[in-house]
């Protein structure tokens, strides 16, 4: 028995995936099956996710912090000429 499983992405994320697919001789398809078979058999997402460290906590409000200070005048830069 099989099943449809329906699903929105983006069109240029498509085309991205579909042409490197077609490369490697796989449709979206085929792709998808091999990855949730994976999944199914792993019990585990089958490639590394992290989270891009430009996003975290710290650093966000670091720059929160630093564009406080350009906006109060606080920040001092240096000649840069």
């Amino acid at each position: 028995m099989t099943a449809q499983v329906n699903f929105r992405i983006e069109e240029d994320v498509k085309e991205s995936a579909e042409s490197a697919l077609k490369d490697m001789g796989l449709t979206i398809s085929a792709a998808i099956v091999m990855f949730l078979t994976k999944v199914g058999r792993e019990k585990r997402i089958p490639f590394e996710i992290t989270a891009d460290p430009f996003y975290s906590e710290n650093n966000t409000g670091y720059i929160e912090k630093v564009a406080e200070d350009i906006r109060s005048g606080k920040a001092i830069f240096p000649n840069m000429n």
